[in-house]
């Protein structure tokens, strides 16, 4: 009976413990939610709004959890919750305007982020989305006056020119959206976004070799991006130069392999190279995304009869003739396949009907219904009607034309830029993260090595925790079933505490658990117990260190997290982190270190919290002791090429950041671009 007593006093995260102490809950939540964990700080609201739903800020931020979560819906209908209970949040009329534009209702998240301005009307980010709703909505002349007052606020806000420059582009005012792209050059030339804007401008004005020098250099400083790779081709296509052309297409395809606009017009110029077989794959992959796509079928059927396949050269011109009765070219090609498999009669007809319509041409006679009318009038052929076409074009005249994308799909660049998740990723340039014992890892696209201490082995071997130890950086958020398990595990060990309450290595297990549902404060706690009933056993030490770390990082994050999602309400508070807060985390690094010099990741973590501290050289020191221990560190080396950037030893630190991206840190590769002086 006491057992049970005990173990429901001291099991935090249970209902009962929320309705004791909610304020300790949300914080907990809240943790969760900053480090996107959403399905677990979903559950922690949960309990707050049981206990005390009169509360506004679990229904605002449950719903910031959701739109995260892609459920726009259910982060509206909290929203509208956290609104009913505080209506001068300017937060939560931030998040229900994110999540209306989401489901396409772009007038009520007007209204949402005006009413959030009268409250904080210096608030870039409601200026930000409301200029975007207005583009979406193609009230340009609202869009500027927003665009305005946001540069008033903000004059060195690089996105509002690039915005205003689209808008100009809309209003067909060329020289000023070409003035607004090259002020946002001239104010970061970092920005891949910049380049890449200019270029569609000299796209559009011919200036082919200028297009490409530009997208250049937003290629040098973006490598990841298919929209510049499929517009480069564009410009080396102009200058006829195919094969660059096709390189860029082949580039584009491996970053987005369903990239429609990348097959197609590569299929276009393999056809042109005589490269029959592979052109026809690219038309096959378009028409699987696309069956009804006539332009891509009659290609096909043009490939097909190339490649000695008459009978699907056949079916292929049939299917287009099916969908446009009066396609000359159609009939053409369909009786020269039917010469070729003996169907004499069938061409015969066919040419009869070529003749015919002919002839009918001469005479001026229309022939067609309304559909073959639309389809056949010339159609917008983009920026040169003798070479190109636009997706939406479906005049089949224009099959050969190279596609661009129409003006809707290029307004994606822009429209898909809606600022208002947790943690909207800026361009800052980050260390790697630090190193955690835990039971979960983000599945990696390059998997780089499996990190291994001796130690860890053994206690893994020992079979006292429920899950293998892992050592790795890349932790993963629970699942909701994961959430469940954890949860009962701290029942179970509760119980084993209670029961034997001098073995430390339950504690730490315990306190892992507590971790992983991001109850910082009961981890440190357990750690700390742990420590005290054995002070030689570091891994104790070590996630110590790393749960204070967090705790750190969240306090300096929450006065702005959200992007000032809960700027002017009362309760935001600005929380102070001070170097002794990061001195403590250090004090125990030292004592992982002095209890195993071996451990790598001790010497890298301090690095990370030495850098924390701006003591540059010192994080230098740890980096390159975790280097000489394990010389294919690659975070390591990312690091230290970072810190030696800090100190502007630029040369130093790209040497360490080209073997970082050879031991498979991709991103690596884009900051020594940034960090190469630009041709």
């Amino acid at each position: 009976m006491i057992k049970k007593i005990l173990t429901a006093i001291l099991l935090l995260p249970t209902l009962l413990y929320a309705q004791i102490n909610t304020e300790r809950v949300m914080t907990i939540a809240r943790n969760a939610l900053y480090f996107e964990d959403y399905v677990l700080s979903i559950q922690y609201f949960n309990q707050v709004i049981n206990a005390k739903p009169y509360l506004y800020e679990p229904y605002f931020f449950r719903g910031l959890a959701k739109i995260n979560l892609d459920d726009f819906q259910g982060a509206e209908a909290d929203c509208d919750l956290a609104i009913q209970r505080n209506p001068f949040v300017v937060g939560a009329y931030q998040i229900r305007g994110l999540a209306r534009i989401r489901q396409n209702k772009f007038d009520g998240a007007i209204e949402d982020y005006k009413t959030a301005l009268k409250y904080d009307p210096e608030n870039v980010v409601l200026w930000h989305n409301l200029t975007l709703c207005h583009m979406q909505k193609e009230d340009y002349d609202s869009a500027k006056k927003d665009l305005g007052k946001l540069l008033t606020i903000a004059p060195r806000y690089t996105r509002a020119y690039l915005m205003r420059g689209e808008v100009n582009l809309k209003q067909n005012d060329t020289i000023q959206a070409l003035n607004d792209f090259e002020k946002a050059i001239d104010m970061d030339r970092y920005d891949p976004d910049g380049w890449a804007a200019r270029a569609i401008v000299r796209l559009q004005q011919g200036k082919y070799k200028d297009a490409e020098g530009d997208l250049d250099q937003a290629i040098h400083l973006s490598a990841k991006n298919a929209g510049n790779y499929i517009n480069r081709a564009l410009a080396r296509f102009h200058q006829n130069n195919l094969r660059g052309a096709m390189s860029d297409y082949d580039l584009a395809l491996d970053i987005d392999p369903n990239n429609f606009l990348g097959h197609y017009n590569r299929g276009l110029l393999r056809a042109q190279v005589g490269d029959d077989n592979r052109a026809i794959e690219d038309f096959d992959f378009v028409l699987k995304m696309e069956p009804d796509n006539m332009m891509a079928t009659f290609n096909r059927g043009l490939l097909r009869a190339q490649t000695g396949d008459y009978r699907g050269a056949i079916s292929d011109y049939s299917k287009v003739i099916d969908e446009y009765p009066n396609f000359m070219a159609g009939y053409y090609q369909r009786a020269e396949a039917r010469k070729k498999v003996g169907d004499r009669k069938g061409a015969e007809q066919d040419e009869f009907k070529v003749m015919k319509m002919q002839i009918d041409r001469r005479n001026g006679v229309s022939s067609g219904g309304e559909k073959d009318m639309a389809d056949n009038n010339s159609g917008e052929g983009g920026t040169d009607n003798e070479k190109t076409r636009k997706k939406s074009d479906k005049n089949m005249e224009n099959y050969r034309k190279i596609v661009i994308a129409d003006d809707s799909e290029a307004d994606q660049r822009y429209t898909s830029d809606y600022r208002g998740r947790v943690q909207d990723k800026n361009v800052t340039i980050k260390l790697e993260p630090m190193y955690a014992l835990t039971y979960y890892e983000k599945l990696s696209d390059v998997k780089r090595v499996i990190h291994y201490h001796k130690y860890i082995d053994e206690l893994n071997h020992l079979k006292l925790f429920p899950k293998s130890l892992r050592i790795t950086n890349m932790e993963a958020p629970l699942t909701e079933e994961q959430v469940r398990f954890h949860f009962a595990l701290i029942d179970t060990h509760t119980s084993d505490i209670v029961a034997d309450d001098k073995n430390a290595k339950k504690r730490f297990m315990r306190g892992l658990d507590f971790y992983l549902v991001q109850d910082f404060a009961s981890s440190i706690d357990d750690f700390t117990q742990s420590i005290l009933l054995d002070d030689t056993f570091f891994p104790a030490y070590f996630m110590r260190a790393l749960v204070r770390c967090k705790q750190l990082e969240y306090k300096k994050a929450e006065s702005t997290m959200n992007e000032g999602a809960v700027s002017g309400t009362p309760e935001a508070k600005t929380v102070e982190v001070t170097a002794i807060d990061y001195d403590i985390v250090k004090n125990d690094l030292d004592h992982v270190i002095q209890l195993a010099p071996d451990f790598v990741y001790g010497y890298y973590n301090r690095g990370n919290v030495l850098s924390m501290l701006k003591d540059y050289r010192a994080a230098l020191a740890d980096y390159d002791k975790a280097i000489a221990l394990n010389p294919d560190f690659a975070e390591a080396y990312f690091n230290r090429g970072l810190t030696h950037i800090f100190l502007g030893n630029n040369k130093q630190g790209i040497s360490d950041l080209s073997k970082a991206g050879e031991l498979g840190i991709v991103s690596a590769y884009n900051i020594i671009k940034r960090f190469t002086n630009m041709q």
